[in-house]
């Protein structure tokens, strides 16, 4: 299959019924035309319906969903069963779920049957099967992402990069939130645009970890596309003017 073929069939697979997946690319990659993505692991368990339910209407089309196992991070997090409850809260979020986890093909079919859209994993976690779990989440209709922790380096990964429709770039060290962004790992966000540029690619390039009205717009001018936030959306269940004070922060830059 060639390389436009197979982008196109995953990108179709992959949409949500609002069009709100991968597949919308083309679109700008600075200010307004940056996703914001709330993580879930910083919302109210205890009310995750007025967390969950109020975001379409914020104009938020993506929800992030951290898992983590207690293995390949020191935190536990929440599984499959979850991820289909929240699904069934709200059928037009696009899931993107990162497996922080030490085995992620183990994972990958439990957490698309529940309604995950893209599944990221990390470099470090899968080795040389890397490649090999990039094209099985493909081929379970699901967007496919490579992650790396902040201090793997964007050479262990450039090989995975043509197969990848997104590449998580981590800006904290994983398993743990309330962390603030290191910035020296905005310089890999800077080299991965130019490595997608170069290599005539389209994954899209997303940072977690320490986003907030502060640190947003220095993650948005070196190159990202999607915020992952989780305090700075849901703290102080101040949803609606978290979310604008975020959009705020990055709008207009160039």
């Amino acid at each position: 299959m060639s390389r436009a073929r197979g982008k196109k069939s995953a990108r179709k697979n992959g949409e949500d019924r609002n069009g709100n997946g991968l597949s919308e690319k083309k679109c700008s990659r600075r200010g307004t035309g940056v996703r914001i993505a709330p993580s879930l692991l910083a919302a109210d368990f205890t009310d995750l319906q007025s967390c969950v339910r109020p975001l379409p209407a914020l104009s938020v089309s993506w929800l992030h969903l951290d898992i983590m196992d207690g293995h390949f991070v020191p935190n536990i997090s929440f599984g499959p069963g979850v991820v289909h409850q929240v699904r069934a809260l709200d059928e037009s979020l696009y899931f993107d779920t990162h497996l922080m986890v030490e085995d992620p093909r183990r994972y990958i079919k439990d957490f698309v049957d529940a309604g995950s859209q893209n599944i990221t994993f990390h470099v470090e976690a899968a080795g040389e099967d890397s490649l090999n779990l990039l094209r099985y989440i493909r081929r379970q209709k699901c967007h496919a992402g490579i992650s790396i922790k902040p201090k793997t380096p964007v050479s262990a990964i450039e090989e995975l990069l043509p197969a990848a429709d997104l590449v998580l770039v981590m800006t904290v060290e994983p398993g743990f939130g309330g962390q603030s962004l290191i910035p020296s790992t905005l310089n890999k966000v800077r080299e991965l645009c130019l490595l997608r540029d170069r290599l005539n690619l389209d994954y899209m390039i997303q940072v977690d970890g320490g986003i907030d009205p502060r640190t947003a717009p220095l993650a948005v001018a070196a190159g990202a596309d999607i915020l992952v936030a989780g305090t700075a959306v849901f703290g102080q269940r101040r949803l609606r003017s978290n979310i604008r004070e975020l959009r705020k922060s990055i709008n207009g830059i160039a």
